[in-house]
């Protein structure tokens, strides 16, 4: 196995927000320098341009609708997430949950704008259906764990070693990432020991005191 791509979701915490988005993302691309692993990064919409014009590593949508140009007032429109700098985009956060039919036409319109995808999920079954669609990542994330500082691959290893298994009988293009109370250098050791091949965090860089130090522990086993 190479090495693990690492995305990091601010979510709307008040560190990854404005200047604090564009630190943590340099320190994202300190990490991804100095040890050859991808860190991209998903700030809030808003920053989005902001990050991705200071700060050379590959910048997500934390969100994107399935709409085309028009008459869409709120919606977040793929080429306007293009135009800012993203290069991917999360859909189905457990935090931002979308029908099976949003996923799907989201999915169809980050393709559109060449974004890579990452569809959230939160058991087997509902990973199996992900992969069905065709993203370039699935993200198995049981919303019970998510911000507990208890990483999924130790409270439940069977739902991320089944989702490895379900998604590669689907479409072994497709990778898994792993998500939930990752923080550690042991919690994404044991990530990749289960079969995926990286890991959907936030809190625990984006909430530490030096997301650069935290960074360096997460990566520390590999």
């Amino acid at each position: 196995m190479g090495l693990p791509f690492i995305l990091l979701n601010y979510k709307t915490y008040l560190q990854g927000t404005g200047k604090g988005a564009v630190e943590i993302a340099k320190a994202c691309k300190a990490v991804s320098e100095e040890s050859g692993i991808e860190i991209a990064v998903a700030p809030q919409l808003p920053d989005i341009y902001r990050v991705a014009s200071e700060v050379e590593l590959p910048v997500f949508s934390q969100h994107l609708d399935g709409v085309g140009a028009g008459s869409f007032t709120g919606h977040i429109f793929g080429k306007s997430v293009e135009e800012a700098g993203a290069v991917g985009t999360l859909i189905n956060h457990s935090e931002r949950r979308l029908t099976l039919a949003e996923i799907e036409a989201s999915l169809k319109a980050a393709k559109e704008f060449g974004l890579r995808t990452v569809i959230c999920t939160n058991n087997v079954p509902t990973t199996a259906a992900a992969a069905a669609l065709g993203p370039d990542y699935v993200a198995i994330e049981p919303p019970e764990l998510i911000g507990s500082g208890i990483p999924v691959s130790k409270a439940d290893p069977e739902v991320v070693s089944g989702s490895v298994k379900a998604v590669a009988k689907i479409d072994s293009k497709v990778k898994v990432l792993c998500g939930a109370g990752i923080s550690k250098g042991e919690d994404l050791r044991a990530a990749l020991d289960l079969g995926s091949q990286g890991v959907l965090l936030a809190s625990g860089i984006v909430k530490a005191a030096d997301p650069k130090i935290a960074l360096e522990e997460l990566i520390r086993l590999v």
